[in-house]
């Protein structure tokens, strides 16, 4: 089936985020990957996009930041101390003025979403509506304002630990543009708690027989099934991390089932991603070092699986690595999956400046086969 449905981001361009000045991805694919060195910016491009899809919401700004420890402290009237999401750390520079921006999104300008900064005078009174009631101390508080696709939302950003009911947090968000499902996989293996989130999404249907695939990629015919077990409530156990539920795996040479972590970190980051890909169906799946846990050898079934499923659920891929072995079986899978476009970038400093080389289909294969270093 040729590639018929549009991609959410057809290019990328970056402007003040984070560790980027200015960055311009000229073309993206159904799967992207990036490569280069450590600390040259790919997991920054990855945060970009996580905003980018969820719109600048401030839930999404704050899972963000509060997920890479990016916090500032403050005291309530109470005298107690609170760890506020530090929202200068999105900005380049970790640096904030009046003119301070962020764009992300595609070239087009119109298409973009954009970060300001703003002072307290351009609160309207929807968004004074949101601060505690009794906030007094206006001046002190620092206003972002988003703009996308011709809607403008100004918040008052930092006062909502402040709040004792939790209800009316939610109301910040009310007014967000609709956003894209975005489903985010880092260097690590998912928690118990992600894992069966997913496969809860997957189980009974057409996508569960993918992913026990995925697991016979590794361990052949000797994978029976799966089935996530225990229950909703997180509790902290030495036997069940992170929560109370666990997948299972049913092995033919077992009577009973084993937990699918014994079998190594890297059943879990193939199952993940398999699973992930069909909960990100419609939206986009960003993977961090994607070969984390896979063995080298199985890197071009990996890559061939992702490229298939991403096309069948209209999943758009962006993924980092800095492996010889990750980029050669991404570029021969790229290769043989004529309908959905895999694009390898090669993101490098200069001067300061970050930049990214394209390396298309039609290079990969010479790539691949004489060996030409791409990181």
């Amino acid at each position: 089936m040729p590639e018929t449905q549009p991609l959410h981001l057809p290019d990328l361009y970056i402007e003040g985020f984070r560790g980027i000045d200015k960055l311009s991805i000229p073309r993206l694919g159904r799967v992207t990957l990036l490569a280069g060195k450590n600390s040259v910016g790919k997991t920054t491009v990855l945060d970009a996009i996580r905003v980018y899809a969820g719109r600048g919401r401030y839930s999404a700004l704050r899972e963000l930041l509060e997920g890479r420890d990016e916090l500032s402290q403050d005291v309530d009237e109470d005298g107690d101390i609170l760890l506020i999401p530090d929202i200068s750390a999105l900005f380049y520079g970790w640096s904030i003025s009046k003119g301070s921006h962020i764009k992300i999104g595609p070239s087009k300008e119109y298409a973009q979403l954009r970060i300001g900064i703003a002072s307290p005078d351009d609160l309207g009174e929807m968004s004074q509506n949101m601060l505690p009631a009794g906030f007094w101390d206006i001046d002190s508080i620092q206003v972002i304002k988003i703009t996308f696709q011709g809607s403008t939302r100004v918040i008052p950003w930092g006062v909502y630990p402040r709040m004792r009911r939790p209800q009316r947090r939610s109301s910040i968000d009310t007014e967000s543009p609709h956003s894209v499902k975005c489903e985010s996989l880092g260097p690590g293996v998912l928690t118990n708690q992600d894992l069966a989130r997913f496969w809860d999404n997957v189980a009974l249907t057409d996508d569960e027989e993918s992913a026990i695939e995925s697991l016979r990629s590794i361990f052949g015919k000797t994978i029976d099934g799966l089935v996530a077990v225990g229950d909703h409530t997180p509790i902290v156990s030495p036997f069940l991390r992170n929560g109370g539920r666990k997948v299972m795996v049913k092995l033919a040479s077992h009577s009973r089932p084993v937990p699918l972590r014994s079998l190594g970190d890297g059943a879990s980051r193939m199952l993940g991603v398999s699973i992930a890909l069909a909960n990100s169906q419609n939206g986009f799946l960003l993977l961090d070092e994607a070969e984390n846990g896979i063995h080298y050898s199985l890197q071009h079934t990996f890559w061939s699986a992702i490229l298939q499923a991403a096309l069948k659920n209209n999943v758009q891929v962006i993924a980092t690595t800095h492996s010889w072995d990750c980029v050669v079986g991404f570029a021969r899978a790229a290769i043989e999956c004529e309908d959905a476009e895999g694009i390898l970038y090669r993101l490098s400093r200069r001067y300061g400046d970050l930049r990214a080389v394209e390396y298309p289909e039609s290079e990969l294969k010479i790539a691949a086969d004489q060996y030409i270093e791409v990181r």
